[in-house]
């Protein structure tokens, strides 16, 4: 049986969760330790200052961004949704998954969308972005990816390392993560790995951001690593595009943000600039770390993206760029219900994986809410490497507003082949004793489904795992070092940067990633003679 794509629509949360979040709020809502960087919703505050950088996007890598510029220049890090901190549906494992039933149209944690396949899909729209909203399994990319991007070894360890110091955990196994475990090595995934941090092909446990308490941590918590005296960071302001200069005739230059309060009017903008130091190789830049949707379409809105796409909303071009929205992917994913009926359990999140066919199909299994009072057991899997493409392109001029995106699931003969030996090897998990022991059903060795009846089934059933990414792909819109082409003063650091996912999910990747960057800015700007300039703070 499959699990229905779409577990939303469900009405108002229940009086005991408001209380619940009410308790929270009026408890202790930051994380204790370190202090956390200077937090503000008002826009007139940082209206008219300026920075030595700006990053858009509080999301999985612009935090960890943000924390590591701050060692040594005043950063502003512009977030357009609120806090993750006090917010149980976000922190506390026992909610998992009602954030993303619950949603609206400006200031929920996650803000749904829907491809132009049909497919219910999310993003993150809080400090942490979807490190906040996600599974919290935590797993790094094989070695073979980090040398395909180009990536030094040994800072890409140093970066991952730091992350896991900070916000990742070793789990302990829940019985039905457990039983899981023993239906993957059935169902032939093998060797046993035990934990393991890194992508490797068999079972294995992975790492968690939940702690022992089953409180998650996100990549928000990271910002306590920096400089908090040099980070300012703005909730719920959306940014509607980069401010650009013409510093000569042919070459613009980034100089600041255009942004809006996030349930406010679209039109009443507000900006925020560079610090311009007197040594031109030591200015600032503006990088753009807001998810594979969010990075193109401000790239559009700010003039910079295909032509003709740009004169059909009257946007100014500042660059025509043709790799602007293109190569968006997702992994198709297919899960099965292994529950014979809804139950009320608490959430679980995975905390094993199956790492199948030369690292093609992987394999997970959780307990995932479906209503405010209903769970389903499910297992799944998703296609590692989907040879179909699509692209992404504006609906609106309104930054608030989701842009189109078609990802074209399974559109490849050669996916829906590979998605067919996935759904097999998914039913075999799905059927094995372990399993079907604990839920009281019937054990059957042989696959119930055929070759035909599987594809019609990925065709009608193809669902996200969230692991969507392109849009600002290395080498069409960045260049090896995420600066944009054709353009000064400006970057892409996130997973729209990315021609594949990474590992058997990208957060840890994206974490690894918004470090690095910035180590590598640090080092950059040192080379070349670090400007000094003051903070201006709100």
């Amino acid at each position: 049986m499959e699990l229905s794509q779409s577990i939303h629509g469900h009405g108002l949360l229940t009086a005991s969760l408001l209380l619940l979040i009410n308790f929270y709020l009026a408890s202790s809502s930051l994380p204790q330790g370190n202090r956390l960087p200077y937090i503000t919703s008002d826009v007139e505050e940082v209206s008219g200052k300026s920075f030595d950088y700006i990053v858009v996007g509080g999301g999985t890598a612009g935090c960890a961004l943000a924390a590591t510029l701050s060692e040594k220049f005043s950063v502003l890090l512009a977030e357009r949704g609120g806090s993750p901190y006090g917010n149980p549906l976000v922190l506390d494992k026992k909610f998992y998954g009602f954030a993303l039933i619950e949603t609206d149209e400006y200031t929920s944690v996650a803000q749904s969308f829907i491809s132009k396949d049909g497919v219910m899909n999310q993003r993150g729209r809080v400090l942490g972005g979807s490190s906040a909203i996600n599974f919290g399994f935590y797993s790094r990319a094989s070695e073979y990816f980090i040398e395909k991007v180009g990536l030094e070894k040994e800072l890409v360890r140093d970066a991952y390392e730091w992350v896991e110091s900070r916000i990742v955990s070793k789990p302990e196994l829940t019985l039905w993560q457990t039983v899981a475990e023993f239906g993957l090595l059935e169902a032939g995934i093998l060797p046993y790995n035990g934990f393991s941090l890194e992508h490797i092909e068999g079972t294995k446990v992975g790492a968690t951001m939940f702690d022992e308490h089953g409180m998650r941590h996100t990549s928000a918590d990271l910002l306590e690593a920096g400089n908090p005296e040099k980070i300012t960071v703005l909730l719920n302001a959306t940014v509607k595009n980069v401010i650009f200069y013409n510093e000569n005739r042919n070459e613009s230059r980034a100089r600041g943000i255009r942004f809006i309060k996030s349930n406010g009017s679209p039109d009443q903008t507000h900006e925020a600039y560079l610090n311009q130091p007197e040594c031109s190789s030591s200015r600032g830049e503006v990088i753009l770390s807001a998810g594979a949707l969010g990075s193109p379409q401000i790239l559009l809105l700010s003039g910079i993206g295909p032509q003709a796409h740009l004169r059909e909303f009257n946007i100014p071009i500042v660059l025509d760029l043709e790799g602007v929205g293109q190569r968006m992917q997702d992994n198709p994913g297919i899960a099965l219900l292994v529950d014979n009926k809804p139950q009320n359990q608490l959430p679980d999140t995975p905390q094993v994986v199956g790492i199948a066919d030369n690292f093609k199909f992987i394999v997970e299994a959780g307990i995932v809410p479906v209503s405010l009072n209903a769970t389903r057991m499910t297992v799944a899997a998703k296609l590692a490497f989907p040879a179909s493409k699509g692209k992404l392109e504006l609906n609106s001029t309104d930054p608030r507003e989701n842009p189109s995106v078609q990802f074209n699931y399974l559109a490849k003969e050669k996916d829906m082949d590979e998605c067919v030996k996935m759904s097999q090897l998914l039913e075999r998990v799905a059927r094995s004793q372990s399993i079907t022991m604990l839920v009281g059903a019937e054990h059957k060795s042989k696959l119930m489904s055929s070759e035909d009846e599987l594809r019609e089934s990925c065709k009608k059933n193809v669902r996200t795992f969230y692991h969507y990414h392109g849009g600002c792909t290395v080498g069409s819109v960045v260049d090896k070092d995420y600066k944009v082409y054709g353009v000064e003063g400006l970057r892409v650091v996130d997973g729209s940067t990315f021609l594949e996912s990474p590992g058997t999910n990208p957060m840890a990747t994206l974490l690894m990633l918004g470090r690095y960057q910035g180590i590598k800015i640090l080092k950059e700007t040192s080379d070349a003679g670090a400007f000094n300039t003051q903070q201006q703070r709100p």
